[in-house]
């Protein structure tokens, strides 16, 4: 049964409950598809029904969002990525799951300071100059709070929460489990690649949980900007900093979200929002490791025009190959060249069954829209959104670091609009566009690649003899093969498996009436044979009983 593949005994009670949820906000259909409403009924359908009024009146992608906000922690920064596929999912869904707030209820301090004490391997106090205990901030992996070091430096302590680890490796472990199933049983839901995202999300927040890891990104991108006197990042405190434990210095500005106060405060907003977007496009076209969650929560603004930037737990990535890729593919839009975008587009989506010569006509529209659009007038959200309108209608799907490349473009732009009605994205983005198209096509960026392509060459040859050699010894052992597999085979044979099964209980069920009846016949005066014959009869019914249930069933699920 498609239930026993999901009922590991150590989840089944967080199975029960993502269940409820689900089916409390509309999507049962969701629930019985994925085979999860035998939960339903091994639980007694303990459920805590909202009123059906107010849930008829919220449209899916709230449902949703709501949903996933009941779920907890692991579920809500579940959305939070999901906000980040622009390529999957329309504008209002995105526009949903962004709203998920990474907010939970304080952990008790002396939960807080047993956990600092096993870490700092002392009491906290001892440590801290001044420890505030009451928390800066808390969040649904971990709890903010500041504190003084000896030497006067103020800090943060970004600490774990307590006992969260087990709880998402429990909560992964089922959305594994449901992205299998969701694959196999609901092909409508195919296309949004359920076990690929829900890969993509285990990874990435298997490195939130690691605090070290974070401060290892956060020295990276500071070591790449070191010469941007505008951008700050926290300086790691390493003698105390662990996977649980992040001690990092205390950034005093205004609110990344407060507007209002940066104008008060008299600073130029117009400078703020120019250089927040060279500091992250060069990160992302130049540098090719980008903070990839902008957004205003992680964002302080500073005197003389600087910017603050915090969390970096969630990071991208792009190699050389990827950034030159995505510079072409600006440049093709820019000079109308559907060919060359729809050519990068489907390099990206290698797996996709659309047709290009479709694909091309839809891009070629798509540019059109926005040929002979000024620069300082080209919206770069909207364009954007277009293009993965197009991605979605195509059914391509982004590789996950393009992913959240785009998601840092439009969070920038939103951003910077707000900061200065007049910020233009697009003209911001060009120069960084130009110098890597320069370098890339320079002399020495050729020759860089005809070196590097020359190293690979030779080392295949090199490794050409030794392969050969290898190869022909396999082949006089008898041990190459060849494995063909054919998808398609396999329901065909999954369906003769069940049909011969089917065949060989009727000829066994036919048998046992016909043994039966002529036992039923015997002289009985001493043998005490129609026993048996009733036994045999008795039989046969329950065999042609399943029988007769096996195809019903069969056919339901046809």
């Amino acid at each position: 049964m498609l239930w026993q593949a999901l009922s590991a005994a150590r989840d089944l009670g967080r199975v029960q409950d993502i269940a409820s949820v689900l089916i409390r906000y509309g999507f049962g259909d969701v629930v019985q598809r994925i085979g999860m409403d035998g939960a339903l009924e091994k639980a007694g359908k303990a459920l805590h029904w909202k009123k059906g009024e107010e849930l008829a009146r919220l449209k899916p992608p709230e449902r949703a969002r709501r949903a996933m906000e009941e779920l907890g922690p692991t579920f809500v920064k579940l959305g939070q990525v999901l906000a980040t596929r622009v390529d999957l999912f329309p504008p209002d869904w995105l526009a949903e799951f962004a709203k998920l707030q990474d907010k939970a209820a304080e952990v008790e301090w002396a939960d807080i300071e047993a956990q600092l004490r096993e870490d700092l391997g002392q009491s906290p106090d001892d440590v801290f100059k001044k420890l505030n205990h009451k928390p800066l901030a808390s969040a649904s992996l971990a709890q903010v709070h500041r504190a003084r070091l000896d030497d006067g430096t103020e800090v943060v302590l970004k600490v774990r929460r307590p006992g969260i680890r087990p709880v998402v490796e429990a909560d992964l472990r089922l959305l594994k489990r449901l992205a299998d199933i969701v694959e196999s049983e609901a092909p409508d839901l195919k296309q949004y690649r359920p076990k690929a995202l829900v890969s993509q999300f285990s990874r990435s927040l298997r490195r939130e949980l690691d605090f070290a890891a974070e401060c290892r990104n956060a020295e990276r991108i500071a070591q790449g900007l070191e010469d941007d006197s505008g951008i700050v990042v926290p300086e790691i405190h390493w003698e105390w900093t662990g996977e649980r434990l992040n001690v990092q210095q205390f950034i005093d500005g205004i609110s990344g979200r407060d507007y209002e106060a940066v104008r008060e405060a008299g600073l130029d907003t117009h400078e703020i929002a120019q250089r927040g977007t060279r500091a992250i496009l060069r990160m992302i076209l130049e540098q090719g490791f980008f903070h990839a969650d902008p957004h205003p929560g992680n964002i302080k603004y500073l005197p003389e025009n600087r910017i603050g930037l915090l969390d970096f737990g969630m990071v991208g990535r792009l190699s050389e190959e990827r950034r030159q890729e995505v510079a072409e593919l600006l440049y093709g839009l820019v000079e109308r060249d559907s060919e060359l975008v729809s050519r990068i587009l489907l390099g990206w989506s290698a797996d996709s069954q659309t047709s290009q010569d479709q694909l091309e006509e839809d891009v070629a529209q798509f540019i059109d829209q926005y040929h002979g659009v000024p620069l300082e007038q080209l919206d770069m959200s909207s364009m954007i959104g277009d293009m993965t309108g197009v991605l979605r209608q195509h059914h391509l799907v982004l590789p996950a670091d393009l992913v959240l490349m785009l998601k840092a473009f439009v969070t920038l732009e939103g951003m910077g609009r707000s900061l200065d009605p007049e910020f233009d994205m697009a003209s911001e983005a060009a120069p960084a566009v130009e110098r890597v198209l320069k370098r890339h096509y320079s002399p020495i960026g050729v020759a860089r690649r005809m070196q590097k392509n020359l190293v690979q060459t030779l080392r295949v040859l090199g490794n050409l003899p030794d392969d050969l050699s290898r190869l022909l010894r396999a082949a006089r052992r008898g041990r190459i093969e060849v494995h063909v597999e054919v998808n398609s085979l396999k329901e065909v044979s999954s369906r003769l498996d069940k049909a011969v099964s089917r065949l060989t209980l009727g000829i066994v069920t036919a048998a046992l009436i016909i043994g039966s009846a002529i036992a039923m016949n015997v002289d009985t005066s001493e043998t005490g044979v129609p026993l048996f014959g009733m036994l045999g009869f008795v039989g046969a019914a329950l065999g042609g009983i399943w029988l007769l249930f096996s195809i019903w069933r069969s056919g339901r699920e046809d």
